[in-house]
């Protein structure tokens, strides 16, 4: 993992399209500005974790889809 310290209004650029600005530090809490493509998704990792989650279940069904479906 690659650890950087930036302060209030400092930026980190990941790749040519992907900037991320410091814009407020309080407490314990960073908040976080994030220039990005359009096509590019962006989720706080707990969300992530759960659309993954919920597309593993989802496609566990197609298998059984796939079961109905007449063999050749």
């Amino acid at each position: 993992m690659l650890v950087l310290t930036r302060k209030t209004g400092e930026s980190i650029k990941v790749g040519d399209d992907i900037e991320l600005t410091v814009i407020a530090v309080k407490g314990d809490q960073v908040k976080l500005g994030i220039n990005a493509p359009k096509n590019v998704d962006i989720h706080r990792k707990e969300v992530y974790l759960s659309i993954q989650e919920e597309n593993t279940k989802a496609s566990k069904g197609i298998n059984n889809l796939f079961n109905l479906l007449p063999k050749k």
